[in-house]
This record gives structure tokens, C-alpha cells and sequence, in this order.
């Protein structure tokens, strides 16, 4: 009986703690349905006080309950239960009744003991408490009011989101009973002597406008999940698009083209500060340098348009100017030299400012820069048909808190059509 009865304190008081101490431990508290209705009806065995017997198995018992769950662990239940007693087989006739009313502290050992990792659709709770019941013999009209301890087990098997079949093994323990079950004789002992069996089938209905209820729901902890969410940026923070050895987060230019020598930024290496990536440039000046178009092969040419329509030749200027920089006008030559030598391609020029100041000064701004370089190349005699402009404003795609970043933005870029 103490074993009992300290199972009883432990698990009120997990229900305690767990009470006060969910609201700061489940990300998800408030989208799962907390209330349930249980009915079951089955059979039971008296065991003593008894003066006569029952059958082995002797009907029935009905069950009625309420249950609110803080968790998905643990929860507290309300029930009323009615017993009837009859005579066996080669028994003295009796006919007795046995009323309670409890209430108890719910356990969910599915969710304790993880059964979600090797099934989703079966569970089973524990449940004990205390509470009051009375007995009735219809014969000679003996009652007795007494108080009881009850401790049970409950399978579950879910039907749906709504409903699960049950199935309860309960323990009843009475204190103070006068009366044997069977009202044949009185009981001398007043402790927790009367023992009564009860096993029933029966459905719980869940109540609630959310999809699932607390017995079937998996809680993440908070610390946990901030955890998670860490780690998950760390991860993307250290993908690197362009295979530059930069990580993305740090990439002041993402999508430089494979290959090319970057700094500790990301950023393709000029060291004359020209506008062309140094290998690039040396790239150019090999495979195309003062070449005619007869004498290039088409991959090469091809080469060289992939490389200067992926941004790779631009101009670039400094704060609030529409005059190249000095050593960004070989970008121009580059693609000045491109079109003699392919008098059949046209240019779309580009261009952009950072994102300092009014949106439509920028433009404007972006649109001078543009007809700047378009003014150099009509002057190296580069028919207007063939040149097209641009104003895309302000370029968006860097932190604009960075002046580094802004350098970058600061340009005109190529389109080669052919």
C-alpha cells in the first residue's frame, strides 16, 4: 500500500510541475486539442471483503469520464464509474451496488516513452487518484459511504483524429468499507481493505477545432528548436555558390566565374584596377587581343560574349560621378576592340548606381553613366544602330551599408547581341 500510495505523490507531482512549466516548453502549446470524453463499459471482480462470490467474470461495469491534458505528457481526469454485483454460479443470491466518483492524475506513457518512433497509432496512459464512493444492497437496503485509491492502465488504439478505442485494466482500493461486496457480513477492518477489479472496452472523444489532440502530438523545446534553426543558418551561411572558397555571407561578389583569383571578400583580383579580373584580362588579351574576326575561332569569340554578358567587363565610377574611374576605361577598350572586329553585334549598355540617396536622382545618374560610355564608343566610330542604353537605377543586391559593396554596383555593364 505505501509503494501505491507514493506512485500516487510522484506522479501528481510531475503533473505539477509539468503544469507550470509547459507554457515556457512546447512551441507548440495552443495547437492541440487538450479536452476529451471517455465512456467504457466492461466487467468486474470483487476480490474482498466477500462473504459469497461472483462469477470469475462478473458483469458489468460502466465508466464516464473527463479528461484535460496540460501537455502531451501529462493531464487530469474527472470519471464516475458504476459497479454491480451479482451472486455466481452455486452463490447465495445477492444484488449490490457500487457508485464513485474520482478524481486522478493522467500519465501519457506513449508520449514518455516515445512510442512515435516505432508506431503512430498506438498508446497508453496511466492513470491514479483519489475519491469517494458509496454501496448499495437493493436486498436489505445496507449502505456505506467510504473513500477509494484507484490506479489503472489505458491502451489506446487511434481510430481517427477524433475518436480512439480503449481498453482500461483499473485497480479500486476502498477505505473504511463496513460491508463486505456482497452485503453478507460486516468488515472489521477499516484500512484500505476492500479490492475491486474493473476491465472495460470504450471510446474517447476528442474535443476541439484543432487537427490533432495532446495524446498523439510530439512538443519540440524551445531551446531545442533555436538550436535547430542555428545550426540550419550556419549551414546556409556556409554554401558558396560560386566555388570561390568564400563563403556566400561574406561574398561581396557571389558570382564570380569559376576560376578566377578572389580576395578574402570574394572579390576577383585587379590589381591594376582596370575593371577586368586580372586572369580574366589576361584571358582576353591572349585569346583575342588584336585578333580579326577571321582569324579568331567562333569558340573563343563566343567565349569572350559569354564573359562580357556575364558582367565580367564593366565601368566603374566613384560616388555621385558619371566619369569613368581612370583605370576602368580598359573595360570599355575591351569591348570597343569586340565590336570592330564583329561588325555584325550590337551592345545594350547598363547602367547603375548604389543605393545612397534619392531613388530618382539615381537613375538619372545611371542613365549619365550609361550615355557616358555610349559617347566613347560613337566617338571610336561605332555606328549609333549598334548601341543601345539602359538606366537601371539602383542595384539592390549588396548591403548597402558596405562602401566596399557599393564600389561594386557603381558601373555599366555589356550585352553583346549578335
Amino acid at each position: 500500500m505505501k509503494k501505491i500510495l507514493l506512485l500516487l505523490s510522484l506522479i501528481m507531482t510531475f503533473v505539477t510541475i509539468n503544469a507550470q512549466t509547459s507554457n515556457g516548453e512546447s512551441v507548440t502549446d495552443g495547437q492541440f486539442n487538450k479536452w476529451s470524453i471517455e465512456f467504457g463499459g466492461g466487467f468486474n471482480k470483487p476480490l474482498k471483503p466477500m462473504r459469497y462470490f461472483t462469477s470469475t467474470i462478473s458483469p458489468y461495469v460502466i465508466d464516464l469520464g473527463a479528461r484535460y491534458m496540460f501537455n502531451n505528457k501529462f493531464g487530469l481526469k474527472a470519471d464516475l464509474g458504476y459497479n454491480s454485483f451479482q451472486g455466481g454460479k452455486n452463490s447465495t443470491d445477492f444484488n449490490t451496488k457500487y457508485y464513485r466518483a474520482n478524481l486522478q492524475g493522467v500519465a501519457n506513457l506513449g508520449r514518455i516513452m516515445n512510442f512515435e518512433t516505432w508506431i503512430n497509432n498506438i498508446g497508453l496512459l496511466a492513470h491514479t487518484g483519489f475519491g469517494v464512493a458509496q454501496f448499495e444492497d437493493q436486498n436489505s437496503a445496507k449502505k456505506d459511504r467510504m473513500v477509494n485509491f484507484l490506479a489503472g492502465v489505458t491502451a489506446q488504439i487511434k481510430l481517427s483524429n477524433k475518436f480512439v478505442l480503449t481498453g482500461d485494466v483499473t485497480a479500486i482500493f476502498n477505505a473504511n468499507q463496513r460491508y463486505t461486496f456482497d452485503a453478507g457480513a460486516t468488515n472489521p477492518n477499516k484500512g484500505f481493505s476492500g479490492q475491486l477489479f474493473n476491465g472495460t472496452v470504450g471510446l474517447t472523444y476528442y474535443l476541439g477545432q484543432n487537427e490533432k489532440h495532446a495524446d498523439w502530438v510530439i512538443l519540440i523545446d524551445k531551446d531545442f528548436l533555436t538550436l535547430k534553426d542555428r545550426v540550419n543558418n550556419l549551414e546556409k551561411m556556409l554554401i558558396d555558390t560560386d566555388k570561390d572558397g568564400v563563403a556566400d555571407y561574406l561574398d561581396l561578389e557571389p558570382k564570380t566565374l569559376s576560376g578566377l583569383m578572389v580576395d578574402s571578400k570574394g572579390i576577383a583580383v585587379d590589381l591594376n584596377r582596370n575593371g577586368v579580373p586580372d586572369e580574366l584580362e589576361g584571358y582576353l588579351a591572349k585569346t583575342y587581343g588584336n585578333k580579326t574576326d577571321e582569324d579568331t575561332p567562333l569558340s573563343d569569340s563566343k567565349s569572350i560574349t559569354k564573359l562580357i554578358n556575364g558582367g565580367y567587363v564593366a565601368v566603374y565610377f566613384d560616388f555621385n560621378k558619371s566619369t569613368p574611374t581612370d583605370t576602368s576605361t580598359d573595360g570599355i577598350n575591351f569591348v570597343l576592340n569586340y565590336l570592330r572586329n564583329n561588325p555584325s553585334s550590337t551592345v545594350e549598355i547598363t547602367g547603375y548606381s548604389d543605393e545612397v540617396g534619392d531613388t530618382a536622382y539615381n537613375e538619372k545618374l545611371s542613365d549619365e553613366r550609361a550615355n557616358v560610355v555610349k559617347n566613347i564608343l560613337l566617338k571610336a566610330n561605332i555606328a549609333p544602330s549598334r548601341i543601345s542604353v539602359v538606366a537601371a537605377g539602383e542595384d539592390t543586391s549588396v548591403d548597402k551599408s558596405s562602401s566596399v559593396a557599393r564600389k561594386l554596383v557603381r558601373r555599366v555593364t555589356f550585352k553583346i547581341n549578335q
